[in-house]
């Protein structure tokens, strides 16, 4: 293979290279601050659901 071949053929694919790790870091960090927003969610609503059940009543002991 010719020299200039060779070296066009490295440069296509790592511009490829780069496209995907591109894509993939865009995706992941998307994916992170979905994963944080449900966990901050699922959060909040055990707290609502912890101020919204029936205070429970003090025990005393004589």
């Amino acid at each position: 293979m010719h020299p200039e071949t060779h070296l066009a053929l490295h440069h296509a694919r790592a511009a490829e290279l780069r496209a995907e790790a591109d894509a993939y870091r865009l995706s992941a960090a998307v994916r992170h601050r979905r994963d944080l927003r449900t966990c901050l969610g699922w959060t909040l609503v055990e707290v609502g659901l912890r101020l919204a059940a029936a205070p429970r009543t003090a025990v005393v002991v004589p």
